[in-house]
């Protein structure tokens, strides 16, 4: 009777179970052997970065599941589970090639759980926006990509490194156009609020939480064969630099003026990623670190406060801020978690959004004052849109539009602990050295 009842939970909840065993199988071979120094070194990319983006992939994806268990639509899962395994390999090659392909392919199931899952009909335009920014911007660095690989006569990143290539400025725009739209850099960043109001809860957790780190992790990557980073003689990436910090700026008041919640947790996306681009553009020891733990803990923090804003709305049939006030009164619990995450979100320590904030402060302080200046500025209004975030719906008097119902479920307790869980990574600082 045992094993039958057994037998019945594990086929009824067979996705979660196999990425459950995968991520434990995984956790133990990060933390047992963080380089991977597997027999096909020249195939697998054995950097920790890889390692913490795909340990990152994993557990977002468990996440989704765990916070959608209405949905259980057999396309639904198989585009989550066909994504992971492309993020898995996308993260762990070495080859250029191969990453190209999987960073390109990774849209596909994207697009599908935003049009499918969307909630209104404008989600097929927020679809075509998500496909012409992204794809447009990557095709000329296919064409340089394939120019590269015929002038060295590899494919592997790990070789590109010693290996000299001439290049001239416009073509480190346009190399690093493609993961800057991905990021995304302000000026063209307007694919990714339309996305993430239009999406459901599964697009939103995984745009944010995983697939802007793919811009990142490409910057990183596409350092290894052309000279994207390092400003000692290259105005053209002091001026990204300069385009990106300032638009981080734009975007955290952008966030002020905002009345819907899923477009203000995008838009202090943008406002994090542009710390990421300078870290990644001035390659230094300071900025890369700061860019890895930043892009891990946006990636939970992101993701949480997108399940907050779902979470909400079961309970208000509303995202727009007007109509919500008083939240407090009737549910105590989300009152708490959207404290601790909105919390987080700011930075307050001992976060991982704090240490990111901190080792980006010597890189701007040796590219320049201003940005120090900026750098305060973004603290502060990053304080500030998050303080009014939580005060605006929580505090106040009861909204005559918010009518009690039912209290929080387990499911979503559940999802919001686990996702507050790897911030208790900042007591293995060494994983990111």
């Amino acid at each position: 009777m045992l094993m039958m009842l057994f037998t019945n939970i594990f086929l009824k909840y067979w996705v979660v179970n196999f990425f459950t065993i995968f991520l434990v199988m995984f956790l133990y071979l990060f933390y047992m052997n963080q380089s991977f120094s597997w027999s096909m070194d020249y195939m697998f990319n054995n950097s920790s970065v890889s390692n913490l983006m795909i340990l990152l992939s994993l557990i977002l994806c468990v996440l989704t599941l765990v916070s959608t268990p209405e949905n259980k639509n057999k396309k639904y899962l198989m585009y989550i589970c066909s994504l992971s395994v492309i993020l898995m390999v996308c993260f762990s090659t070495d080859n250029s090639m191969v990453f190209y392909i999987f960073f390109e392919a990774s849209l596909i199931p994207t697009l599908m759980l935003v049009v499918s899952w969307g909630y209104q009909p404008e989600r097929l335009q927020a679809g075509v926006y998500m496909m012409i920014y992204t794809v447009t911007a990557s095709l000329p660095l296919l064409m340089l990509m394939f120019a590269r690989c015929k002038y060295e006569g590899t494919l592997m990143f790990s070789l590109f490194n010693m290996m000299f290539y001439p290049q001239q400025v416009s073509m480190t725009v346009v190399m690093s156009l493609a993961f800057l739209v991905k990021l995304p850099i302000y000026s063209c960043h307007l694919w990714l609020p339309k996305a993430h109001v239009e999406a459901s809860l599964a697009g939103s957790m995984i745009l944010a939480g995983i697939l802007l780190k793919l811009g990142g992790f490409g910057l990183i990557q596409m350092s290894k064969m052309f000279e994207l980073t390092g400003i000692s003689e290259n105005n053209t990436l002091l001026f990204i630099m300069s385009v990106s910090f300032f638009g981080g700026f734009l975007a955290s008041l952008m966030c002020m003026r905002q009345n819907d919640m899923k477009a203000f947790v995008a838009y202090s996306s943008i406002s994090h990623m542009s710390l990421v681009i300078v870290g990644v553009l001035y390659d230094k020891i300071w900025g890369v670190m700061s860019s890895v733990i930043t892009m891990f803990a946006h990636g939970l923090s992101s993701s949480a406060l997108f399940c907050m804003t779902y979470f909400t709305y079961l309970k208000v049939h509303s995202r727009s801020m007007i109509y919500i006030k008083g939240m407090l009164q009737l549910f105590p619990i989300l009152s708490m978690f959207w404290f601790l995450f909105c919390s987080l979100n700011m930075a307050v320590p001992p976060s991982l959004n704090l240490l990111g904030e901190m080792f980006i402060i010597p890189v701007l302080y040796s590219v320049s004052m201003l940005f120090i200046f900026l750098m305060g500025l973004m603290i502060f209004m990053s304080a500030v849109y998050n303080m009014y975030l939580y005060s605006l719906i929580n505090h106040g008097c009861l909204s005559d539009y918010i009518y009690p119902s039912l209290p929080m479920k387990s499911y979503q307790m559940t999802s919001l602990l686990f996702h507050m869980i790897p911030f208790l990574l900042i007591l293995k600082l060494d994983m990111f050295l």
